[in-house]
Formats: C-alpha cells, sequence, structure tokens
C-alpha cells in the first residue's frame, strides 16, 4: 500500500499527539494527587480494625497462657492450695505469668476491656493475678522454692517486682475481688527497702558494673511507687518515684538529641551513650503512667510534665517513615523494632489524650505508628519484629545483633496498650485525608 508524504506526515502527528495525551504529566494528570508507594498503610486507621488486632491478640494469649496450677507430679489440677503439697506449676503456657512484661500484659488486657467495653480483656487479667494472689496467701514458707511464684514470693530484681505491682494496683482499684494486697505491700517493700540504691537514693544494680544505671528500672520501679501513692494517699511514694524520674533524667538524658542512653555506670569517667529504643520506651511510659496519679500540686508535677514534652520531642524526630523507630534510635541501619514502636504508640497517644502535647502536632505521626504496628500482628495474634531481652552494653554490635522472636513477651502488652489509647484518640477526634495527607480536623 501507498502513502502520500502528506499522509504519512499526519499519522505521524497523530501518533506524537496520541503519545503527549497518553502520558502522565503535570498537563494531563493532577500529579499531587497520586498514590504513593507506602510500605506501611497510610490512612486513618479503622476502629473495627484495630479491635480486631486486639481481639486477635486476645485469643492467641487466653490460648497460649496458663490459667491453672498443677502438681508437678501428676500434672493434676489443684485448686485447694491450702492442701498442697509438694511442686507447684502452672498449666504449660508459651508465657510467664510473673515476669515484668506480663504485667505489662496484665495492664493492656485492662486498658482494653475499658476501651472496647469487652469484659474478656479484664478477665483475662484478673483471672491470672487472682491465681497468683490465691497462691501467694497459701504458700508455705518452707516450700518458697518449689512454688511457681517464686519471684513474687521473694523478689530479687525490680524486674520481679515494679510492673506486676502497678498492675495489681490497677486491677484493685478496677474492682478486682482478690487479696492482693499482701502481694502488693511486698514488692513496694522490695522496690522502696530492699533494692540497691546510689548514695544519693537512685535506684541501681550491681551489674554489669556496680553501681550500674539501667533506663528499664524506671519503669521497673515508678509506676509501682505512683500507683502505691494514689492507692494509699501516702505522699511518700510519690516523692520517691519523682525523684528517680528526676535523678535519672539528669544523669541520663541527651538534651541535644532529647533522647536516653541506655546504661550509665558511676565509676566511668565518659558515659557511652547508646539509645535503645525499647529502654526509652520504658521512660517515656514512666513519665506518662505517673503523671496519671500524681497530684497536680505536687511540687515535682511540673518537672515530670516538662521532661515528658521533651522526650515526646525527641522521639518524634527519630521516627522511620514507615512509621516504626530503630533499634537504636539514632542509628537508621539497626532494624525497625516492633515493641518499642508499640509503646511510644501508646505512650504519645496517651499524652495526646490528657492534653500533655500539642495533638495537631503529633496525632498524625501517631496514626502512621499504629498502623506500622498493626501490620507486624499476624493472623495468629503473633506480635512480629520484637528484640527479645536485651542486657547493656557499651558497644554497638551487641544492640545491632540482638534477635528477634515471635514469642519474645514484651510486644503483646504494648500492642494492647497502643491499640486501647488509639481508638480512645479517634473517639475523640475526627481525622480526614486533606491533600493526600492526614490531618486532625479542628472544628472552625
Amino acid at each position: 500500500m501507498n502513502y502520500s508524504p502528506i499522509k504519512i506526515l499526519t499519522l505521524t502527528a497523530f501518533g506524537f499527539f496520541a503519545s503527549a495525551t497518553a502520558q502522565t504529566n503535570d498537563v494531563t494528570t493532577p500529579l499531587h494527587a497520586m498514590q504513593p508507594d507506602y510500605i506501611t498503610p497510610y490512612a486513618v486507621p479503622d476502629k473495627s480494625n484495630i479491635e480486631a488486632v486486639l481481639n486477635r491478640v486476645y485469643n492467641f494469649l487466653e490460648e497460649n497462657t496458663a490459667s491453672k496450677v498443677l502438681r508437678a507430679s501428676d500434672n493434676l489440677e489443684v485448686k485447694d492450695f491450702r492442701k498442697a503439697q509438694g511442686r507447684l506449676v502452672f498449666s504449660p503456657g508459651s508465657f510467664r505469668l510473673t515476669s515484668y512484661e506480663w504485667g505489662v500484659t496484665y495492664a493492656g488486657m485492662l486498658l482494653a476491656a475499658e476501651a472496647t467495653g469487652k469484659k474478656e480483656y479484664a478477665d483475662y487479667a484478673n483471672k491470672r493475678i487472682k491465681l497468683i494472689a490465691d497462691l501467694a496467701e497459701n504458700f508455705k514458707s518452707e516450700n518458697v522454692s518449689d512454688s511457681p511464684i517464686r519471684t513474687v514470693l521473694q523478689p530479687h530484681a525490680l524486674d520481679d517486682a515494679g510492673a506486676l505491682c502497678a498492675a495489681f494496683i490497677k486491677a484493685k482499684k478496677a474492682g478486682l475481688n482478690a487479696n492482693v494486697d499482701p502481694v502488693i505491700n511486698n514488692f513496694i517493700k522490695y522496690i522502696s527497702e530492699k533494692e540497691h540504691r546510689l548514695k544519693d537514693g537512685t535506684l541501681a544494680r550491681n551489674r554489669p558494673q556496680n553501681n550500674t544505671l539501667w533506663l528499664d528500672d524506671m519503669f521497673m520501679s515508678v509506676p509501682a511507687l505512683a500507683q502505691m501513692g494514689s492507692y494509699t494517699g501516702d505522699k511518700k511514694y510519690f516523692d520517691d518515684a519523682v525523684k528517680q524520674v528526676n535523678q535519672f533524667s539528669e544523669r541520663m538524658f541527651n538534651s541535644q538529641k532529647g533522647i536516653y542512653m541506655h546504661g550509665w555506670v558511676e565509676s566511668m569517667q565518659m558515659h557511652p551513650e547508646f539509645h535503645w529504643a525499647r529502654a526509652n520506651g520504658w521512660a517515656v511510659m514512666t513519665m506518662i503512667e505517673l503523671l496519671e496519679v500524681l497530684p497536680k500540686d505536687h511540687p515535682g508535677y511540673p518537672q515530670v510534665l516538662a521532661q515528658l514534652q521533651k522526650h515526646i520531642t525527641g522521639l518524634m524526630q527519630y521516627q522511620d517513615g514507615t512509621g516504626f523507630w530503630h533499634q537504636l534510635l539514632d542509628r537508621n541501619d539497626t532494624y525497625l523494632e516492633t515493641s518499642a514502636t508499640a509503646i511510644y504508640t501508646y505512650s504519645i497517644a496517651r499524652a495526646i489524650n490528657r492534653g500533655y502535647v500539642d495533638k495537631l502536632a503529633y496525632a498524625p505521626a501517631v496514626l502512621l505508628a499504629w498502623n506500622a504496628v498493626a501490620s507486624k500482628v499476624n493472623e495468629k495474634g503473633q506480635v512480629e519484629g520484637t528484640c527479645v531481652g536485651t542486657g547493656m552494653a557499651f558497644d554497638p554490635a551487641f544492640y545491632y545483633y540482638r534477635p528477634i522472636n515471635l514469642y519474645a513477651a514484651h510486644g503483646y502488652g504494648p500492642v494492647l496498650l497502643a491499640g486501647a489509647e488509639i481508638l480512645t484518640l479517634l473517639k475523640n477526634n475526627q481525622f480526614e485525608m486533606n491533600d493526600s495527607s492526614i490531618q486532625l480536623q479542628i472544628k472552625g
């Protein structure tokens, strides 16, 4: 077939015009409205989806944590602890009912019950707290070593006492019908009178070096002291709680970066700074828990509030574009860690809900953080991406290569707390997609 030069020119021009109009360019397409390739879902969380995540976690934990006590010799259930003889054990489960991580989980279950109105969350915590209290009430002094609650009866570290003590008091204040006071008093006696302290009264450990401050210990002590002050009305507990926050912060808070180092050793001339994410989580959650019950007329209230605000400002600078935070906050080549992200989500959302920080500034980033956390709860209700239990080191490799594990107990309580607090945030505020970004709606 023969084409004239005019026809060929016309077809060529038409093809060029069709190609130009098919292009995605600034003339043909509103480029600002294109959908980015987000790694973490970028949207206002749906309340029903949050509740679904919480429900999956609940179901997994209900099926995989003990709720009975057995006689070790024959695995028969023991119901009357007054008559129990020989070594007792909890029924099989994947998590320890008396660990500090499970103190956080009990608190998370109680808050989830409050946020959702679903009684089964509180029942999970109350059933196990009552079991521990009943065991403690009926133990025989000669067989402490045979008890599954040895660390409750005879705490040897703040890890054994603080988080559980705070959770027990919260459960009691919420209406738990159990004789928990002897356990609470035993815990608080250990924190107040038996744990090692520096000369100025700062709670310390003699590991890995003598007179070492662990940032974790703010959480392993202060929320229990604060709850005890609220429970008893005795101001001395509030005073000690405020002192701990202030004295830990004086030594361990980097005011330029707005975050804490993990460990501080009294005998060191220099103090290497490794800004471990979960330890910073324990610190920010400590201040949230303290302000929750600290009387506003307490002389330490303004200082604790100011320190919380400085810490949250610092933390927000290190949030990754995925919504997560890194294992070492200021080292972006360390992995993205779930438990710390969940703790920050809870703490900053609660700070917003309580009016401690600017919700207009921080709420969108907190919603992104929740979306990140939710992406790590699998269909079985297991929390992925959580760093295992971590000691203290003064070299980077230790933190870079800490393993992650589905059964790292540190992830579960924070996820429950975070989801519950985000539900409250969404109930009290309206959000919208405005020019492709998440924005808080402001009336008027």
